[in-house]
């Protein structure tokens, strides 16, 4: 076998390993949407940050780089915890009330907000044909949004709120996460995200049958499996490869969507959301260039792109292997 070949298929099973962790994660959203017609968002959470501190506690004692649990950049950090709480409980509420595809339409956009945000806190220089990309993209999102129409409602400005919260977190990821300990980086969003979800869950608490109680269980297993489907892909493919897969997402809310849920996703869902797409596409292929961005703020964001759910990909990859987190 050639080298080229054998690139060949180690990029195709990286891109094979990316479409099957992202249409884990779409299976899990269809059990938040289930779970969300009967428990808030906040109450769904809460049991998910619970079910999720036995195994990530393990990974996290994997971290033998030695130092203290006090961050290098509190700010920071406390940025980051208190962005992904709100990027998870807004797409947690959207999946609720909103069809799948219009979701994910809203969270895609996130990639375009990763872009603008990193130019004041990364330095990142972004030129004409990246500028015009991020530009067609918001305009899809607009399209999707469609501001001063009767369907605009409270899902469309949480799943809008979860994409630009979700965007600030991979910034700050890229911003501080080379000088914090791996432990750090996934303890205190970790531990912000239960806490908070712990204040607010006697407003909202409903009881829990077994049966719905085993489900939340299942929602903080489907992340891991799903980080886990996308460490073997990155380890085994380039950036360039993996991350497109996740606009996959959008094929499997519309076939969900339709057996489960009755939702046929209208005509303007669906070309907002092929600008949307395009558009990241774009930024991603014009990141692969070394040449045009120093930062790659969206390439190496190592994970589902607007919504931050259980441990970095960056942070669990062999320290030989991975860019910084």
């Amino acid at each position: 076998m050639t080298q080229q070949t054998a690139s060949s298929n180690s990029s195709l099973h990286a891109a094979l390993l990316g479409l099957a962790a992202f249409a884990v994660f779409a299976t899990h959203d269809v059990i938040i949407k289930l779970l969300g017609s009967s428990y808030s968002a906040i109450q769904i959470l809460f049991f998910g940050a619970l079910f999720s501190f036995p195994i990530i506690s393990v990974i996290m004692m994997r971290d033998v780089q030695p130092g203290t649990l006090r961050p290098n950049h509190p700010g920071w950090i406390a940025l980051r915890s208190v962005s992904g709480s709100f990027a998870a409980l807004g797409a947690f509420y959207a999946f609720s009330v909103l069809p799948l595809a219009q979701v994910y339409a809203i969270l895609f956009a996130a990639p375009l907000l990763i872009t603008v945000l990193a130019i004041p806190i990364l330095g990142e220089k972004v030129r004409l044909r990246r500028g015009l990309a991020v530009l067609a993209g918001l305009c899809g999102v607009m399209v999707v949004l469609r501001p001063g129409g009767a369907e605009f409602g409270l899902g469309h400005a949480a799943a809008l709120m979860s994409a630009i919260t979700g965007a600030l977190n991979s910034i700050v990821v890229r911003k501080v996460g080379a000088s914090e300990r791996t432990v750090v980086m996934i303890l205190y969003p970790m531990m912000t995200n239960f806490v908070l979800m712990a204040i607010a869950l006697p407003f909202v608490y409903r009881p829990v049958p077994i049966g719905d109680l085993g489900l939340m269980a299942v929602v903080s297993a489907m992340v891991l499996v799903a980080m886990f489907l996308l460490i073997m892909a990155y380890q085994r493919g380039e950036a360039v490869m993996v991350a497109p897969m996740q606009y996959s997402q959008i094929l499997w809310a519309a076939l969900f969507g339709a057996l489960f849920f009755d939702e046929v996703p209208d005509t303007a869902t669906f070309i907002g959301a092929g600008i949307i797409i395009l558009s990241g596409l774009y930024i991603l292929r014009r990141e692969s260039d070394s040449d045009v961005s120093s930062n790659k703020p969206v390439l190496r964001t190592r994970t589902r792109i607007g919504l931050p759910a259980g441990p970095r990909v960056g942070s669990l990859m062999d320290p030989s292997t991975k860019d910084p987190k």
